[in-house]
């Protein structure tokens, strides 16, 4: 305790170098923290964008293909695959629910998504939330449409607004289906997924559209009683009723005789896809792991320019009885006195960040951030810091401990 109290009054006389040295440090940790929590989380808000979800669906284009434009609304699919497909899938006894999914239109570059009102009722995102409709419901008619939030609010879209679906995905198209006007009947509230920038139309209404236009304008004259059957779709999302039987339906699926279909896990195909982002990720962690060392660095310029100024203070201590290996100590202890202290701090900042930035994150950006960052990842890498704290600052220790050493043996 006496050593302790005397490396903290020695930080004290020097508070204007101590004070810009803890600030350096605590910047540099609070950089280190936030990347790799970042980096935790981004992962697995990643993983969180669709929920709930054990099996995907769709014609045979590879795993990440499939999950990019059935979950991503990235890319575009190979094939469609048969109506009659879903609707045997939709009526396995192993399948709780099925969610259609059926793309390839457009409005104003955000995607155009066929499906019904199971999507509304059963899609999952983050953990496990449901859709919930800032304004106005599902589809009620065959013409409604629900928009996500990224969608009003960017084309200032209110309920009961017609809107005009084009033909394809490119943010301009020159086939637009005019006959037909869309109204707004729901508007999704924020998610921070790609739900946000979707527009949800009805199967019936996809199918419609792309009726010959004389047999659409003689439906539209005397409409049928029930919507047009498409007679295929893009994607199905499964959710079983026990996990147990996902690889062996998974393998029925893929082995189908009438109709070519691929079954893909959402949770092996995002890891394959997160894989693809490893350097990124690394050179991130890299370039914070440097400001790190830089902070340390200076921590170790303070303590080798002090040197000189503390010979009074050296000589003192000596007097007192103080060792080489006390003054070697006492260097040590103030380089830990001062990165525990910007460690508490960062922790304090970074949860404070993180708590009042948490739902900004989430609409903006999708990153769903905790603002518990007591894991056993940063746990570690915390511990990792103070043992870097012990290394870095030896070099003026030692230069101490041999300049007392070098006394003692002068006095001899």
């Amino acid at each position: 305790m006496i050593l302790l109290s005397v490396a903290w009054h020695s930080l004290l006389s020097r508070k204007k170098t101590a004070i810009l040295t803890f600030i350096s440090l605590t910047i540099s940790i609070v950089v280190l923290l936030s990347i790799e929590h970042i980096r935790l989380q981004a992962k697995e808000s990643f993983n969180r964008t669709i929920s709930g979800v054990d099996l995907i669906v769709g014609a045979p284009s590879g795993q990440l293909n499939l999950l990019l434009y059935s979950v991503f609304r990235m890319g575009s699919p190979a094939n469609n695959i048969k109506y009659t497909s879903f609707t045997m899938l939709e009526k396995r006894q192993l399948v709780d629910w099925a969610i259609p999914i059926s793309l390839g239109d457009s409005h104003r570059g955000f995607r155009v998504i066929g499906t019904n009102n199971s999507y509304f009722t059963y899609y999952r995102y983050g953990k496990k939330q449901s859709l919930q409709f800032e304004h106005g419901s599902k589809f009620s008619s065959l013409f409604d449409v629900v928009i996500g939030a990224d969608v009003a609010k960017e084309l200032n879209y209110n309920l009961g607004d017609e809107i005009i679906i084009a033909h394809g995905i490119g943010n301009t198209s020159f086939t637009k289906h005019e006959q037909t006007a869309f109204v707004v009947s729901g508007i999704l509230a924020s998610t921070g997924t790609p739900v946000d920038k979707s527009v949800h139309v009805s199967l019936g209404a996809i199918e419609a559209i792309h009726l010959p236009p004389s047999a659409l304008k003689k439906w539209l004259i005397n409409p049928e009683k029930t919507p047009p059957v498409p007679k295929s779709i893009t994607a199905v999302m499964l959710k079983l009723k026990s996990k147990l039987s996902t690889f062996g339906l998974q393998r029925e699926i893929n082995n189908y005789p009438t109709d070519r279909l691929m079954a893909v896990l959402p949770g092996v195909a995002m890891t394959e896809l997160w894989s693809l982002m490893a350097t990124v990720e690394n050179l991130l962690r890299a370039i914070a792991v440097l400001v790190l060392i830089s902070s340390l660095f200076g921590l170790t310029t303070m303590l080798l320019a002090s040197m000189n100024e503390r010979q009074t203070e050296i000589a003192v201590l000596r007097m007192l009885g103080a060792s080489p290996v006390t003054l070697l100590l006492l260097i040590l202890l103030e380089a830990v006195i001062l990165v525990s202290l910007a460690i508490i701090m960062s922790i304090v900042v970074l949860t404070l960040a993180l708590y009042s930035l948490e739902a900004w994150f989430a609409a903006e950006f999708g990153l769903f951030l905790s603002d518990d960052i007591f894991t056993m990842e940063l746990m570690w890498l915390i511990s990792m810091i103070f043992i870097a704290t012990l290394i870095v600052p030896l070099l003026p220790g030692i230069a101490a401990y041999k300049h007392a050493l070098h006394a003692q043996l002068s006095s001899h």
